[in-house]
């Protein structure tokens, strides 16, 4: 049974930092591309950042270019979001999700293949 289990969620002012984690179990961690996606109230979800399972390609939001960084680290099953320069339109719950390798997008929510249960992230200004 895949699990993916976000963590690292809270509440921060403006300007501040957060970093976000999701431990993965039950698939072959090395194989599967790993994403965040975040969902605001009333919005729909939306693609935050992607990195392929070797970690040597990368994939942002221009929302959050400059501002967040994903990393993963294949021997801990683990992939993280560092987000820094937080603004409160990043309020928002925070997924990560599993992408198959041959999966044509990186941005749709439709081509990961299994989403963690999300953290919640609430920036205040």
């Amino acid at each position: 049974q895949v699990q993916l289990v976000e963590s690292g969620g809270g509440l921060v002012q403006a300007g501040g930092s957060l970093r976000l984690s999701c431990a993965a179990s039950g698939l072959t961690f090395s194989s599967y591309a790993m994403g965040w996606f975040r969902q605001a109230p009333g919005k729909e979800r939306e693609f935050v950042a992607a990195i392929r399972w070797s970690g040597g390609i990368i994939y942002y939001a221009d929302s959050v270019k400059g501002r967040f960084i994903i990393s993963r680290d294949n021997a801990k099953n683990t992939v993280y979001l560092q987000m820094n320069s937080l603004k409160p339109e990043d309020t928002a719950i925070y997924y990560c999700a599993a992408r198959g390798p041959f999966a044509p997008s990186w941005y749709d929510g439709k081509d990961y293949d299994f989403w963690g249960q999300g953290t919640q992230v609430t920036v205040s200004s």
